[in-house]
């Protein structure tokens, strides 16, 4: 499956977050006083979802994380017709709230950071789902105003025509040769949870970033920091040697290259000295035109068939009780290279570090550059 360019802004960045700093409008609180999803059984959820008919979600394009497939079952099951509009996490939210007095859209797709933002902000509507047992805890917010997906983990993804022993670990990129990827730390949250990475890797965590920038420092120093971007053009163009990718999205890009490359060969790794996971958590639009079709949709995108159709799309199910199909199992790297992969356990540091990220990459790393 091909994962769309979906724009992944600096999700924690306080630009991003300005816009969204206001409390929920009467509109929200309105909305939901008179939708109490938790209340209602399941039965009555898609009897009231199947008279909406349609379901409008943001950041859920049919080529990201395989989506698509999800979509095409949601209507062959339930007569939900559906349409998306791709943008950043930071842009769903503004929409959302931009639109409150005349709503268009019922669903997100946000990075993890922003659920409880969105919550905070009154923009969503909370809905825990029948699965809610076996979502962790780290995944969800108290009464389902967020609930993660699905997540994915920092990993390294190599071009064996470039480079003939692919790291493994961080380690291993500092003792290497080649230029290595990251893409913008100004604006991609890829890049900002890769800086992240790092420094987990290197001792550090949320809370202290130090061991990260010094590490990227010190391949800049050795003129071996490539500055562009981490796109799937670049891949394919052979321009990137080594990058830092979601595994998600490096082995969706292996995969595509090679289907029109036969001669193309990439190895997706993940380092095991240490890397950071982060989940995709859906928001529900407090004044969702069809709140109950969203709800469906966040149930059926948390049931098997829906997590298994997140895993067809590389991307990891947030619920671990689920038994993939081997040939999906095959697709998705071993669980034995996760074992120092660890998720973000102080969101407020983190905010806090990635807010002033940028500054500090601009002069503690590329004043470095050769």
């Amino acid at each position: 499956m091909r994962l769309s360019n979906k724009r992944l802004f600096a999700g924690l960045a306080l630009s991003s977050m300005l816009v969204l700093s206001a409390c929920g409008t009467e509109a929200a609180t309105t909305a939901e006083a008179e939708v109490d999803l938790n209340a209602l059984s399941l039965s009555e959820i898609e009897t009231q979802a199947k008279e909406e008919g349609h379901v409008e979600s943001v950041g859920m394009p049919d080529t990201w994380a395989n989506w698509g497939e999800t979509w095409e079952e949601l209507e062959t099951t339930y007569s939900l017709t559906h349409a998306d509009t791709d943008m950043s996490s930071a842009e769903e939210l503004a929409l959302f709230k931009a639109e409150q007095n005349n709503p268009t859209k019922d669903i997100g797709d946000v990075g993890q950071s922003f659920g409880p933002v969105a919550e905070a902000d009154g923009l969503t509507l909370a809905y825990k789902t029948s699965y809610w047992d076996d979502i962790p805890e780290w995944a969800k917010d108290d009464d389902g105003d967020w609930i993660v997906g699905y997540y994915g983990t920092l990993a390294l993804i190599t071009n064996s025509e470039k480079v003939t022993d692919a790291p493994t670990s961080f380690a291993d990129i500092l003792a290497g040769d080649y230029k290595v990827t990251i893409g913008d730390v100004n604006a991609a949250t890829q890049a900002q949870n890769a800086v992240l990475a790092a420094a987990i890797a290197n001792g550090g965590d949320e809370t202290n970033l130090d061991p990260g920038i010094a590490f990227f420092a010190q391949l800049a120093e050795q003129g071996r920091l490539d500055l562009g971007d981490t796109s799937l053009a670049r891949l394919e163009s052979g321009e990137i040697e080594v990058g830092l990718f979601w595994d998600f999205n490096a082995l969706n890009y292996a995969n595509q290259v090679a289907e029109t490359n036969p001669n193309a060969s990439f190895e997706v790794t993940i380092p095991l000295d240490g890397t950071i996971q982060s989940g995709y958590a859906t928001v529900i639009n407090a004044t969702a035109p069809n709140p109950h079709a969203a709800a469906l949709a966040r149930e059926y995108i948390l049931s098997d068939e829906g997590q298994i159709n997140l895993a067809k799309g590389y991307a990891r199910p947030i619920r671990d009780n689920v038994e993939l199909p081997q040939e999906v199992q095959d697709i998705l790297l071993p669980e034995e290279q996760y074992v120092k992969a660890q998720p973000v356990s102080d969101f407020d540091a983190w905010e806090e570090a990635a807010a002033g990220l940028g500054q500090r990459w601009q002069e503690e790393v590329l004043t470095k550059v050769k």
